[in-house]
């Protein structure tokens, strides 16, 4: 039996990120792939089924309008994660939240991404105990991004 290879990864950036560096990101997301894929949450996991993960770096006006046609909900979110394997990522609220989580803005959207690579994983944050392993899960794998040796 062979092993399933891991799915491609994928950044658009549909805003300005100009002290972002896409590349940089896109070496950590799939760094950070294996990572949430060895820690599988409570609900059926499709990560390791996607042949890609597609992330749309966004505006808090498109994450809204995201937001409120698939979950009915016209507030801008940090990220939103389909099970087709489609993460939209918030840009404009990284930069807002970054420093209440001792986070650069790229650290958090990071942060971000691994939430929706959890999310695809099986994790869940509904209700407060699986919110609470999912946090302190994609804080870990940050942690081990940032401090690895990719960091250097």
């Amino acid at each position: 039996m062979t092993e399933r290879a891991l799915p491609g990864i994928e950044i658009y950036p549909h805003v300005d990120c100009p002290d972002l560096s896409l590349a940089l990101l896109r070496k950590q997301t799939v760094e950070a792939l294996p990572l949430c894929l060895a820690c599988p949450g409570s609900e059926v996991p499709l990560l390791g089924d996607l042949d890609e993960v597609e992330i749309n770096l966004t505006s808090d006006e498109t994450i809204a309008r995201v937001h409120e046609e698939f979950m009915g909900d016209p507030t801008p979110t940090d990220v939103i994660t389909f099970h087709h394997g489609e993460i939209f990522v918030s840009v404009e609220t990284a930069e807002r939240e970054a420093r209440n989580h001792g986070n650069s803005v790229a650290e958090e959207i990071l942060l971000y991404i691994i939430h929706g690579l959890l999310h695809l994983n099986g994790h869940t944050d509904l209700a407060e105990l699986d919110r609470i392993q999912m946090t302190r899960e994609q804080e870990r794998i940050l942690r081990n991004i940032l401090d690895g040796p990719a960091a250097q």
